[in-house]
């Protein structure tokens, strides 16, 4: 009798850096097929991720195609190939073991089939979880030991500093980006800018930053809410010495936080206003389609509202749209207007409602039948669970048999019942009763 068999491979991240690379895993998985009598590959199955989760594309597939009896055996090279978690184990085994597929590890003795060989699988899951565990801590404790020395954990690179070339690759400062990062702060702290300001002076002089991008008020704001700058390093919520040179200084530096925290509560008390631009998010622009933003404009006298595109207000007058900004009071008053007129029109609503409830009343005999059909499905789901029921209490069949049967159908069920509720509250080809409701005049 010729068994089927698959084989699933895996790396966690470089094949360089791994003990055993996939090629090497898939030659001596073939070389172990061979040698077995009556054994033929079928399927083969690869991931490149971790193994301290299940949900990888490769490994579902696998499952997936042994619940469709397309394999006899699922074969690994060693069991942390498969995973290093006892519970995922344990899933897995139940998985196959419910589809009649065996599995097998080409380094290791164990045969699932026996009690002896499950129990043998579980105490290798149980070293293969442990290993894990013991990695991760070693890694963390290397990280934590490099952060209180000073050494730069290998995050994103802030801008104004660049890898160094010794071992270590430690942070140097950049020539040309570090300048950029002094006059932020200087620009900031003496000048009293803001990060909008800053940001339009900085494309303005043809600055950009490290991938060629203009500056916007968020970047900008990274530079000056970052410690790397004043010579520190962050691991897992405390800050070290660094051993990279600091390109502010500290006094500089802790005067940019204050600045930050105090118009922080400044802007906080302006956003809480709900009543200052009504149509702020809810319209877009014209030009690139972003939603448009109240914005105030400071004269000699008095302040004016205007909306404005969300790309201008991130990037200012440097934004790929041209979009020109809008008078806030003329825009609510077109917009209101234009609302007053449309509900003005009682024939335009009676016709939407009627267009809605002869969709509606149209669609309920495709609903009844629809329900009908589900619910005739369930009725022989459940006369087929009777039977079964029927016939292993009459002794006439194994538990081995009906039960497997028995489960499948009884997780269809449910599906059949949220079918039977989709039909009922959303019936196919009504649309939102907005839809029906065309505005005949837009804001000017």
């Amino acid at each position: 009798m010729t068994v089927r068999v698959a084989t699933y491979t895996r790396i966690s991240t470089d094949e360089e850096n791994q003990p055993f690379s996939l090629e090497s895993q898939e030659q001596r998985l073939g070389a172990f097929i061979q040698s077995q009598d009556g054994w033929e590959l079928a399927r083969q199955f690869t991931d490149r991720m971790s193994g301290s989760t299940l949900d990888r594309p490769d490994l579902q597939r696998a499952l997936s195609e042994a619940r469709m009896n397309r394999y006899d055996l699922l074969l690994v090279y060693r069991l942390d190939r498969l995973t290093r978690s006892v519970r995922g184990l344990a899933q897995v085994l139940e998985d196959l073991d419910r589809c009649k597929v065996a599995f097998r590890s080409a380094t290791e003795p164990f045969d699932t089939a026996t009690p002896a060989g499950r129990m043998m699988v579980q105490m290798l899951g149980v070293f293969a979880e442990f290993e894990r565990a013991t990695i991760i801590d070693r890694v963390v404790a290397g990280m934590e030991r490099k952060a209180a020395r000073g050494g730069w954990l290998g995050t994103p690179v802030p801008f104004g500093y660049r890898h160094g070339s010794g071992e270590d690759r430690g942070l140097v400062p950049d020539e040309n980006q570090a300048p950029v990062v002094a006059l932020i702060f200087d620009l900031y702290t003496r000048r009293h800018l803001s990060s909008k300001a800053i940001a339009e002076w900085l494309n303005e002089q043809g600055y950009r930053t490290r991938r060629g991008r203009i500056w916007s008020f968020d970047s900008v704001l990274t530079v000056l809410h970052n410690e790397a700058y004043r010579g520190k390093v962050l691991f897992r919520g405390v800050y070290h010495p660094g051993v990279h040179p600091p390109l502010v200084d500290a006094a500089t530096f802790e005067k940019a936080r204050a600045l930050l925290n105090a118009r922080a509560k400044d802007h906080a008390r302006r956003a809480g206003d709900p009543s200052s631009y009504l149509l702020s998010g809810l319209v877009t622009c014209g030009g690139c389609g972003r939603r448009l933003i109240g914005q105030i404009a400071h004269g000699r006298r008095a302040r004016y509202r205007y909306y404005v595109c969300g790309s201008r207000a991130k990037f200012g007058r440097d934004s790929t749209c041209g979009a020109e900004r809008l008078n806030a009071e003329d825009l609510e008053a077109a917009v209101i207007d234009a609302l007053r007129s449309t509900y003005a029109e009682a024939d335009l609503l009676v016709d939407a409602v009627t267009v809605a409830l002869e969709r509606a009343n149209a669609d309920q005999p495709k609903v009844a039948e629809q329900m009908a059909g589900v619910e005739a499905e369930i009725r022989r789901t459940q006369e087929s669970i009777d039977r079964y029921f029927a016939a292993f209490e009459s002794g006439a069949m194994p538990e081995s048999l009906c039960a497997p049967r028995v489960t499948s159908l009884q997780e269809r069920l449910p599906s059949d019942a949220v079918r039977i509720h989709e039909a009922m509250v959303e019936p196919s080809g009504i649309e939102p009763l907005t839809s029906c409701m065309p505005c005949k005049r837009s804001p000017s």
